[in-house]
């Protein structure tokens, strides 16, 4: 092999690394049972996920539009909305600390808090 075949592939295999270290990050587990869930930067709610029944309800922003969340089996999503690209449905469950739930045409962000859901 050459010097710069040899290159090529420290190269490849270190971004290879780097991108599962960031992935491996990025996506961890979240240590706190606790959510929030904030729209135009107010805490409206305070759930601890781990200790709620399965239920939907509907939050209402100031624009006339609406998000339904719902909490099942410890987790928690969006579940329908009234916003034109659904990207807050499409991001699916609440996984990671890293990663929170937003919808930005009525400003709603789910996330988790902090372990004493303060």
């Amino acid at each position: 092999m050459t010097k710069g075949v040899k290159i090529c592939i420290a190269a490849v295999t270190a971004v290879f690394i780097g991108a599962v270290i960031a992935t491996a990050i990025i996506f961890r587990h979240a240590e706190s049972e606790y959510v929030e869930i904030i729209q135009d930067n107010q805490i409206i709610y305070t759930i601890d996920i781990a200790n709620s029944e399965n239920r939907t309800f509907r939050i209402e922003s100031d624009d006339g539009g609406w998000n339904d969340v719902t909490i099942e089996d410890g987790k928690i999503y969006i579940s329908d909305a009234d916003c034109p690209d659904h990207t807050c449905i499409k991001t699916g469950v609440l996984r990671s600390e890293s990663v929170p739930i937003v919808c930005l045409p009525h400003r709603l962000v789910i996330r988790f808090s902090d372990k004493n859901g303060e």
